[in-house]
């Protein structure tokens, strides 16, 4: 995409709730962007939900508001297909002056964990699942999303119905012309269990890259939505009566020569698959603050509402929080189910395979593997409630290991100067917050 046809482009980095922070600048940057061209405060990706800046945070008064320079990630341009005349993104990371990597931006923290796989001559391979919900936000109560052939609300989930596929075929079909418009390898889509609920599947590929399909696909979501009547959401729980929006996290390793080291030629898969699985476990518990990071967020961690609430895992059980799927032994893979879909992607990339690297460098066991419904069992349990994960996430002796310091200590801030917001804020409205934010 050349950014010479357009009189101005977009170019933007990840803040720590997954929003795009950034600025429109005038093609006659499209040249010095490499060069540091675009400057902005290194606390721009460490405000709130609210966009707000985090008070006492040392990014701010303590240094002077200091800027950073924003640099290309290597992605290129992509379109904004749901703007007229689809302007081009360029998605960019935080650097310091001196050009060394910021350690608050969620990008840069999962460069890192997939730098220590390299360390090892592996290479990640990841793909998402993503869950989310087409609604009505016009009155001042969330409703269901209006069936496009009647006008009248949706009342009923219909699991795998092609028929309501085809309700919405206008939408999915801008949503694969986008996806393939910006390079996002979308597979397959399918009705869920919720009422207007959606899943669609992403390529397996490098974990990089999936993560940033799935940070842009989140944005083409909610912006193709509004272009068609409604909006999109990926807040975890739309309905307090309905199903939750989840995000599930496939992914498995290759060595030098492309074998998985997952693959030990048989059902159960190797020694180092379980040690990853054992180290995806013990971290599990002190990364609920990532795998469900807003105040609704908790709302879907309930026993029985097909999201994960212990850490455990299984063969082919999706009650489990990690599930290693069948299949042939080439393709052995662990997926982990935990995420709600109002997460920042680059965080819950670098949290589960930095935990997985962590079982595998440690040579940690896991326990046995679950049957059965995962609710009936005794496992370690994720944090009840918001507070709880924070205090807990600030705590824990693994995050250290996983995510870098500056980071840890940026979003505690963020989640308690959100957690103190949000008490005031009557739970019926919380939606208008999240809706578009999540």
């Amino acid at each position: 995409m050349d950014l010479s046809d357009h009189p101005t482009f977009r170019v933007a980095a990840c803040d720590l709730n997954g929003q795009m922070r950034g600025k429109r600048v005038p093609a006659s940057y499209a040249d010095k962007l490499g060069k540091g061209a675009v400057r902005m405060p290194l606390s721009a990706l460490n405000v709130d939900i609210f966009g707000a800046d985090i008070d006492g945070s040392p990014l701010v008064f303590e240094t002077g508001d200091a800027d950073g320079i924003l640099r290309p990630t290597g992605r290129g341009p992509v379109p904004m297909p749901w703007l007229e005349g689809a302007p081009p993104l360029v998605p960019m990371t935080m650097h310091a002056e001196d050009g060394t990597a910021f350690d608050g931006d969620p990008r840069h923290a999962l460069e890192n964990t997939l730098k220590r796989y390299a360390e090892h001559d592996w290479n990640v391979v990841a793909a998402t699942e993503l869950e989310f919900t087409l609604v009505d936000d016009a009155s001042e109560v969330l409703a269901p999303v209006k069936d496009p052939r009647t006008g009248r609300p949706l009342e009923t989930p219909d699991i795998l119905s092609v028929a309501q596929l085809d309700a919405f075929d206008e939408f999915l079909n801008a949503l694969y012309d986008g996806c393939t418009a910006m390079g996002i390898a979308a597979q397959t889509a399918t009705c869920e269990s919720g009422i207007g609920q959606f899943e669609v599947t992403l390529h397996h590929q490098d974990a990089l890259r999936a993560a940033d399909d799935t940070w842009l696909f989140k944005a083409l979501i909610k912006g193709l939505a509004r272009n068609h009547g409604f909006a999109a959401t990926f807040m975890a729980k739309p309905f307090a009566d309905d199903a939750a929006n989840g995000l599930h996290l496939h992914f498995s390793v290759l060595d030098e020569a492309g074998h998985n080291i997952f693959d030990n030629g048989g059902d159960d898969g190797s020694d180092t698959l379980r040690a990853a699985v054992a180290g995806c476990l013990a971290a599990m518990p002190d990364s609920t603050l990532i795998f469900a990071p807003h105040a609704g967020s908790y709302a879907r961690l309930v026993p029985g509402a097909h999201a994960p609430t212990g850490a455990g895992w299984a063969y082919e059980n999706r009650t489990a929080a990690l599930r290693i799927p069948g299949g042939p032994p080439a393709a052995r893979r662990i997926e982990h189910r935990v995420a709600g879909g109002d997460i920042n992607p680059y965080l819950t990339f670098a949290a589960i395979l930095g935990a997985a690297l962590l079982g595998i460098e440690d040579d940690m066991t896991p326990p046995a593997p679950i049957t059965g419904n995962a609710y009936d069992h005794d496992l370690p349990q994720m944090a009840a409630d918001w507070s709880t994960a924070i205090d807990r996430f600030e705590a824990s002796p693994l995050m250290p290991r996983i995510l870098p310091p500056g980071l840890i200590r940026n979003l505690v801030m963020t989640k308690r100067q959100e957690l103190h917001l949000m008490a005031d804020y009557p739970e019926d409205s919380r939606w208008r917050v999240y809706l578009d934010t999540a």
